[in-house]
C-alpha cells in the first residue's frame, strides 16, 4: 500500500508538468507528514547526506572538462583524424562521425555534449558533400549516445552513487560494450551508405593520417590521463575527473588556443548551472530512496518477485521494458537515481552481477536518449539540424534498432560487460 501511495503521488505531480526533482521532493514531504511520524529533521539530514559521497564530486568536474573540450577545438581535430582513417569507405563522413563520437565520448562523459561537439561540425560538412540530412542526423544522434557508455561516464557515476558499486569497475566494464556498439553503429552506417551509394572521401595517405593524429594527440591523451590514472592507482575516479578538467582547460586555452580567456568564465558558469541542476536531482532522489528503504519497499518487492518464480532471464526482460518505458517520461539521471535503488536489491537476490546490471541500465539510458518524447539527444540534434522531432525519430530508426539488438546482447551475455574487469582481476 505504501508503494502504491508513493508512486501515485509521484506520477500525479509529474503529470502536472512539475520538474522531476521537485516532484520527488514533494512526494517525500507529503508522505512523511501525512502517513508517518518521522521528525522533520530527518528530511533536512537526508538532503545533506544525499550528496556527501566523495564520488559525486566527479560529476561537476567531468561536466567542466566536457564543456572545455566542446568549446576548445578538440572535436574538430578528432573529426579530422577519424576522416583520415575511415573517410574513404562507403559513407566516409558518416563513419568518421561514429568514430569521432566514440573518441570524444572517451574524454567527455556526456551524450548531449558529444552530439553538440561532433554534430555541429560534421553535419554541415555531410550536407555539403551530398549526404541526405536525415542520414547525418541519424548517425550523430545515436552515436552521440556513446558518451555515457564509453568511460568516463556521468551516468555510471550516478549508478555508483545509488548502489555503492565501484566506479572504477563500471568504467572498465564500459570499454568493450562501448567499442562494440561503436562498431555496430558504424556497420549500420556503412551498409546504408553502400546500399544508397553515398559519397566517399579520397583515401588519405599515411603521412596525412600521421599529421591528423599528431594534431589530435593532446585531446586523445585525456583518455590516458583519466583511465590510466584510475587503473594505475594514481587517482581515484573523482581525482581523475578533477585532473581531466584542469587538463582540458590547459589544452583548450594554452595548447590549441581555440578558447580565449574571456570565454572561460562563461564555460565555468554553464558548467556550474548544469552541475547544480544534477546535484539538486541527486539530493531529492536520495531523499526518495531513503523513503523507499524506510518503508521496506525494495526488499518487499524483491521477495514478491522471487516468490512469483521470476528468474534472472524474466527479471532482466522486465527491467529492460520498465526502463525503456521510463525513458518516454524522464531523462537518464532521474531514471537511474529513482529505479536503481529499487531494482538493485532484486538483482542481487537473483545473483546478477552488480557491474553487469549497471552496464545494462546505462545501455537502456542510451536507447532512451534517442527516442521520443524525452530523448535528450533528439532535442540537441534538432537544434543543430533544424529538423522536427518526428522527422528525427524516423531518421534514427535504423540505428535505434541496432541499439535495441545490442541491448539484448548485453542483457543476456554478461561477459560482454565483465570480460575486461575480470581479465584485469578487478
Amino acid at each position: 500500500m505504501s508503494a502504491l501511495i508513493i508512486l501515485t503521488l509521484l506520477i500525479v505531480l509529474m503529470l502536472t508538468g512539475m520538474p522531476i526533482s521537485i516532484s520527488l521532493g514533494l512526494t517525500v514531504l507529503t508522505f512523511f507528514f501525512t502517513f508517518t511520524d518521522a521528525p522533520v529533521t530527518v528530511v533536512a539530514q537526508k538532503l545533506f547526506t544525499g550528496i556527501e559521497k566523495f564520488e559525486i564530486m566527479a560529476i561537476p568536474f567531468f561536466i567542466l572538462a566536457g564543456n572545455f573540450l566542446t568549446h576548445g577545438g578538440v572535436a574538430k581535430r578528432m573529426i579530422d583524424f577519424a576522416s583520415s582513417m575511415v573517410g574513404h569507405w562507403h559513407g566516409g563522413l558518416g563513419l568518421a562521425g561514429v568514430m569521432a563520437c566514440a573518441l570524444f565520448a572517451a574524454v567527455s562523459g556526456s551524450s548531449p555534449a558529444t552530439v553538440v561537439a561532433i554534430g555541429s561540425i560534421i553535419l554541415p560538412a555531410m550536407v555539403k558533400q551530398g549526404f541526405p540530412s536525415r542520414f547525418g542526423a541519424g548517425v550523430i544522434t545515436t552515436s552521440g549516445a556513446l558518451g555515457i557508455l564509453i568511460p568516463p561516464s556521468i551516468v555510471m557515476v550516478m549508478y555508483s552513487v545509488a548502489t555503492n558499486t565501484s566506479v572504477g569497475q563500471l568504467f572498465m566494464a564500459g570499454v568493450v560494450p562501448g567499442l562494440l556498439l561503436a562498431f555496430l553503429l558504424g556497420l549500420t552506417t556503412w551498409y546504408l551508405a553502400w546500399k544508397n551509394n553515398y559519397p566517399r572521401l579520397p583515401k588519405a595517405s599515411w603521412a596525412a593520417r600521421g599529421r591528423a593524429f599528431y594534431k589530435s594527440i593532446w585531446g586523445l591523451m585525456l583518455i590516458v590521463v583519466v583511465l590510466g590514472g584510475i587503473y594505475s592507482g594514481k587517482f581515484t575516479p573523482t581525482e581523475a575527473a578533477a585532473m581531466s578538467a584542469v587538463y582540458a582547460f590547459v589544452i583548450a586555452v594554452f595548447v590549441y588556443r581555440d578558447m580565449p580567456l574571456r570565454r572561460v568564465f562563461k564555460v565555468l558558469l554553464d558548467s556550474a548551472s548544469m552541475s547544480a541542476m544534477l546535484l539538486y536531482i541527486i539530493t531529492n532522489a536520495a531523499l526518495f530512496s531513503y523513503l523507499m528503504t524506510s518503508e521496506n519497499i525494495p526488499q518487499n518487492m524483491a521477495n514478491w518477485l522471487i516468490g512469483q518464480g521470476l528468474g534472472p532471464i524474466a527479471f532482466l526482460l522486465f527491467v529492460n521494458v520498465l526502463l525503456l518505458l521510463a525513458g518516454n517520461l524522464m531523462e537518464p539521471s532521474s531514471i537511474v537515481l529513482i529505479f536503481a535503488p529499487i531494482l538493485f536489491p532484486v538483482a542481487m537476490k537473483l545473483g546478477i552481477d552488480p557491474v553487469h546490471f549497471g552496464i545494462l541500465i546505462v545501455v537502456n539510458m542510451e536507447v532512451g536518449m534517442c527516442h521520443p518524447p524525452v530523448g535528450l539527444n533528439l532535442y540537441v540534434a534538432s537544434g543543430i539540424t533544424r529538423m522536427g522531432i518526428s522527422e528525427l525519430t524516423v531518421a534514427v530508426l535504423p540505428w535505434l534498432l541496432t541499439m535495441i539488438g545490442f541491448l539484448l546482447l548485453v542483457t543476456y551475455v554478461p561477459q560482454v560487460s565483465l570480460f575486461l574487469p575480470h581479465w584485469l582481476g578487478m
